[in-house]
């Protein structure tokens, strides 16, 4: 066997062998199993998984952003008109918020953790100075107060009014950004504290917010299962809230929004608890996208988180008291924050009704600055960019007993709204990059042996044609020395002509010998006697 047939036979055999291999392996899925169970053995909030460091003190600068709407006409809504404003900013922060008093519980299946958050400002990457600029915007303590008295009789409230105009208390104020956001003495506030010492005499909207946490929260590690990887398992010692009027609007679902399970597909829905926001939203796949060249999928929430009832009968556990709803775009809070009749929504009232956007000029919502959505890596589950957009607003309305209320159509005032984004910085995008190039190979190693046997097999049959060719080249060199050798050999053979008499002597010499003997059409015949 020459070694160019060695050759084809070892390429096909081991052709063969990669392609059974290969094949064996892309339908056993052997490699996508191994690494999804090391995904989610890994993805789990254990003291030694990788990722708990990154749990415990988050990577990504988180930034809040805020942004206030400047009242320009009180004169003119007060008289009943439309309210003009316009939005300033933002106010840049930086947010820390690393976990504190971290404790496992029932044999590491789930984690108790306090979350507490502090803010320190960044010139670099704000609008003006807080501590200088003015703002006139709605005096929410002079709202709570009113609100508060709105169940007491006529003639309480307008000792109260004629009160707090001698005090020289308008339903505007006017305020530098610091203190509306950090809080300032208030003047109503100080004379309610001096009759109910429980009422803090101080108002911001930030106010005792700056290192302090949200609750206690306990979390599942994911320990038992990867699908409950950073779920919230009790909040403040809850499992559901008693705040809203039906079993499903008052249930605690998902996570702090921090992390998410891995292997996300498109198909699913994402919940996250918003403490905030005194509830669970829901997000749902967007779209595809690609954030410091990793590739993620986008989830915001969809148009019917906010819907209202009659659109979405599922919302209407959110009206309280049952029944009492406000529409599209807008969910009143007031019910988990005592006072004031605060509503939240997207900023500039994005995807709410229409009369609520019309009712104040100076408002434009937009997807591109308004929408609040979260960008995941599905193979780990860890959010890489987000964007979390929430606006404050006030309910200003006609009360009997408050003059200066009488003219005033009722509207969902706005007051300002933050824009908290997080991106994941430089080395941590470069290891995730790296992290996800080695699942990549691992994961399609089965295919690459099948490559690698498609390969072999188009050299193989690259080869078994050359050979073919060369086999064929080779008779015909022996055919044309055949031929060439049959007319050599007819060249060269003699004729001897037969005499016409027979008794007639040879004239050729005794000596010389008969050549070749005599022959008839090239048969050799007996030499004829002397």
């Amino acid at each position: 066997m020459t070694r160019r047939s060695c050759a084809i036979y070892a390429t096909g055999i081991v052709c063969a062998h990669l392609l059974i291999v290969g094949i064996a392996l892309v339908v056993a899925q052997v490699f996508q199993t191994m690494i999804h169970s090391r995904l989610k053995k890994e993805m789990t909030l254990t003291e030694k998984s990788q990722v708990f460091e990154a749990w415990k003190n988050p990577p990504p600068p988180v930034y809040m952003e805020y942004y206030f709407f400047n009242v320009t006409n009180p004169e003119v809504f007060l008289a009943g008109g439309k309210a003009s404003v316009k939005q300033i900013g933002p106010y840049t922060y930086r947010e820390y918020r690393p976990r504190e008093n971290i404790t496992f519980l029932e044999n590491g299946t789930k984690i108790y953790a306090l979350n507490p958050k502090s803010f320190v400002f960044v010139p670099e990457k704000s609008a003006g100075d807080p501590e200088v600029d003015i703002i006139r915007t709605v005096n929410i303590p002079f709202v709570a107060v009113m609100n508060e008295l709105n169940s007491y009789s006529f003639f309480l409230r307008t000792l109260v009014s004629m009160y707090m105009n001698s005090l020289g208390i308008e339903i505007f104020m006017t305020r530098t950004v610091h203190e509306v956001l950090w809080g300032f003495k208030d003047p109503l506030l100080s004379k309610v504290h001096s009759l109910k010492p429980e009422v803090d005499e101080y108002f911001g909207l930030m106010w005792k917010k700056n290192g302090t946490h949200e609750g206690e929260f306990v979390f599942h590690t994911g320990e038992e299962n990867y699908l409950d990887y950073g779920k919230i398992d009790t909040w403040n010692g809850l499992r559901e809230m008693s705040w809203w009027s039906s079993n499903q609007s008052n249930m605690i679902n998902g996570t702090d929004g921090a992390v998410f399970h891995p292997l996300i597909n498109r198909n699913e829905l994402l919940y996250i608890f918003a403490a905030d926001l005194c509830r669970s939203i829901h997000l749902a796949y967007v779209k595809d996208v690609e954030v410091k060249g990793i590739q993620a999928y986008r989830f915001a929430p969809p148009s019917d988180v906010l819907m209202s009832p009659k659109e979405n009968p599922t919302n209407e556990g959110f009206c309280v008291p049952a029944g009492d709803c406000l529409g599209t775009g807008v969910l009143k809070v007031s019910v988990c924050r005592e006072g004031a009749p605060i509503v939240v929504s997207f900023p500039h009232f994005y995807q709410a009704d229409p009369k609520y956007i019309n009712a104040v000029e100076g408002l434009s919502p937009n997807k591109e600055e308004h929408e609040t959505y979260l960008d995941l890596q599905p193979t780990t589950g860890v959010p890489i960019r987000a964007c979390k957009r929430a606006q404050l607003n006030i309910i200003l309305k006609r009360v009997q007993g408050f003059p200066k209320t009488k003219f005033i159509n009722e509207t969902i005032f706005p007051i300002m709204f933050v824009n908290e984004t997080a991106t994941i910085d430089d080395e941590s995008a470069s290891q995730m990059r790296t992290l996800l190039l080695i699942v990549t190979l691992v994961s399609n190693f089965p295919l690459l042996i099948v490559g690698m046997g498609i390969i072999l097999l188009l050299v193989l049959v690259i080869l078994f044609c050359r050979n073919r060719q060369k086999k064929s080249e080779v008779k015909r060199i022996d055919f044309t020395e055949a031929f060439h050798s049959f007319t050599t050999v007819k060249d060269d053979t003699a004729y001897t002509q037969v005499s016409d008499k027979p008794d007639e002597p040879s004239e050729t010499p005794a000596s010389q010998p008969m050549r070749n003997g005599s022959y008839i059409a090239m048969s050799p015949v007996e030499a004829q006697k002397c």
